[in-house]
This record gives C-alpha cells, sequence and structure tokens, in this order.
C-alpha cells in the first residue's frame, strides 16, 4: 500500500486537473456559502441542490440576514429539498454565530462542532474548504472510496466501521492546503470511484486500491441489511372557504416541522368524504394519506389554532411538504 504522502498528494494533483472546479459554492469561497452548500448537500444530489443554493443566496447572502429572516422565510425558499430540521438549524447557526462569534466563523473544529447543526463533517468541510486547513471529512462518496481503496469491509454506518474510515481520513488529511484534498476525495467518490460501473481506468489510484487488486469492488463497500419499511397511516383535512384553503403548521420538531400543511388527525373525522389519497417514502417508513372533504358543520375541536387560511391561487408564498403541493395541484386539476 502506497505511503500517505503518495496517496495524498496523488489525489490532490487529480483534483487540481481532473476534479470540479465551477460549482456555485466554489466561487468566490466564504464560511457561509460553504456552510449552507454542506447542509444542503447532506442526502441530495449535486444538480438538485445548485438552484436552491442559488434562490437561498439572492434570498440570504449573508448571517446577518438570515439570523433576521423568519422561519416562514426560510422553509418557503427550502420546501422540496426535504429534510426540514436543515433548513432550522441553518438559521439557528446564523443567530448563534451573530450572538456568540460576532457574525464571524470560528478556525477551530470543535468550534464549528458547537454551531447548531453543524458535526464533524461539516466543520471539516468549512475549516478545509473556507480556511484551507486541517479538516477531516468523512461522507457516503468517501466512505465508497475508502472502503475500496483500503479494503475496509462491514456496513459503512456501523460505529466501529465508520470509526475506520474516520482514521483513514485524519490520516491522509494534509495539515495545510486541505481543500484541494477534501475536494479530491469528494469528486473521486462522486464521479469516478461511483457505486455503480465505477470509472476505474481513470481512477489516479488504482494502482493502491484493495477492491481492484483482489476483483472485490462490487462487495465494497458491504450492502446494508435491508429492512421493510413499516407503513403508518395519516389523515389530513381539507376546508375550504371561500377559495381558500385551511393550512395548520406543522410543530417543530417532527415531520416537516415549521411547515404548512393540511391540518392533521389520529383518525378519519365523521361526516366526511373522502377527498383523495396519497402515499410518500420517508427514510424510515411509508406514509399512507386519506384526505377527507368536511361539511363546514362540525369542526374538530382545535382545528384552527396556528392555522391560516390561504387562497388556493398563491400556494406558492407559503412553505408546504412536497407530497402534500402536488396532492393539492392534482385535485385542482380534476375541479
Amino acid at each position: 500500500m502506497a505511503q500517505q504522502s503518495k496517496l495524498t498528494d496523488t489525489i490532490m494533483q487529480w483534483q487540481q486537473s481532473q476534479g470540479r472546479h465551477n460549482l456555485p459554492w466554489q466561487q468566490t469561497i466564504t464560511p457561509y456559502k460553504v456552510h449552507v452548500s454542506e447542509i444542503m448537500l447532506q442526502q441530495t444530489q449535486v444538480a438538485t441542490v445548485i438552484p436552491y443554493f442559488q434562490r437561498w443566496m439572492a434570498l440570504f447572502p449573508d448571517l446577518e440576514t438570515l439570523a433576521a429572516a423568519s422561519e416562514d422565510e426560510v422553509m418557503t425558499l427550502w420546501q422540496g429539498l426535504g429534510y426540514y430540521t436543515r433548513a432550522r438549524n441553518l438559521r439557528k447557526a446564523a443567530q448563534y454565530l451573530n450572538e456568540q462569534h460576532q457574525g464571524q466563523y470560528p478556525d477551530d473544529l470543535k468550534a464549528l462542532e458547537a454551531i447548531p447543526g453543524v458535526g464533524r463533517y461539516t466543520a471539516g468541510a468549512i475549516r478545509s474548504f473556507a480556511f484551507n486547513s486541517y479538516g477531516p471529512i468523512v461522507d457516503g462518496n468517501v466512505k465508497r472510496l475508502f472502503a475500496r481503496l483500503f479494503g475496509i469491509y462491514g456496513e459503512p454506518n456501523k460505529s466501529s466501521v465508520n470509526k475506520e474510515f474516520w482514521q483513514q481520513a485524519e490520516r491522509l488529511t494534509p495539515p495545510d492546503n486541505s481543500k484541494a484534498f477534501a475536494q479530491g476525495v469528494l469528486d473521486l467518490g462522486a464521479t469516478v470511484c461511483k457505486r455503480h460501473n465505477p470509472l476505474c481506468t481513470e481512477c489516479p489510484v488504482q494502482a493502491d486500491c484493495f477492491a481492484f487488486e483482489h476483483d472485490c469492488i462490487e462487495h465494497l463497500p458491504s450492502a446494508k441489511k435491508s429492512k421493510v419499511k413499516p407503513v403508518k397511516d395519516a389523515h389530513f383535512l381539507w376546508h375550504t372557504q371561500d377559495n381558500k384553503l385551511l393550512f395548520k403548521k406543522r410543530p417543530s420538531p417532527g415531520i416537516w416541522g415549521g411547515l404548512w400543511c393540511l391540518p392533521e388527525q389520529q383518525e378519519a373525522p365523521e361526516n366526511a368524504s373522502l377527498l383523495g389519497q396519497f402515499t410518500h417514502q420517508f427514510s424510515h417508513y411509508s406514509l399512507q394519506a386519506s384526505v377527507w372533504q368536511l361539511n363546514n358543520v362540525q369542526q374538530p375541536a382545535g382545528l384552527y389554532q396556528n392555522t391560516r387560511l390561504q387562497p388556493i391561487s398563491e400556494l406558492q408564498q407559503i412553505g408546504l411538504p412536497t407530497p402534500v403541493r402536488r396532492f393539492i395541484e392534482d385535485i385542482q386539476t380534476l375541479v
């Protein structure tokens, strides 16, 4: 196996000549841009993130603007990107940095990890990309690259296996000029050492790769044990008045927290007709939703708490869960 310095240098040189350099958050790099982009990129493809990032920067160009924004403004912009806790944490982070660090990002890893919503990976990314200082990073792409490169078996998210990935990242990350290495391992994992049909002939570290040498690329990283998702039933209420639709704000934290949604209750309401159904896949369960049209005579107690009647023609002005928005749009095409 190659020495640390050789692997590190090889990856950095490859990134300089073959890596990605034209992503929006790579232009005029700031800690804030890195922070926002890395949070958006969690569980989300680059192509999906780009337009969201551009809209975000147009509306919230700096920490001060974001800290002063309302939760509704933030959630409306984020709708459709999923994992909404990320948006709430970005707003909390801006407020925290304004209050605790005079609107500046610290350059210490532990201090970065103290920011709301910032974990070990994001702290390393901010330090590497924004400060070009030592900041090890490990995400899904890096895990796949390291599993094959070093022959690391076991489910990637298992604590003992994850520890091995981080040990390799800490060992390989250079003390200075960390940006090129961090971007290099991300780019290699995303564009060359892909999950399916990896481009091994184009890989700069092929000669040092355990999986390539032992012809076991398809077996690394080890597959996760498949689990059958449980199905959860939900009952939503459809109440209209003067071409306006009733919405209730979802509590935070929780699924769709901070977004406006059709009011939900545990059981199907009495004296209501089934308007339609929709399904949605969450990471840990499947949602089977039924939407009931109320008769406008008897309303459940508490229905109107923390609610608003929103003109159906102006739904783009509020943050809605994507499956709920799609259901409403489908219903409107039938009217």
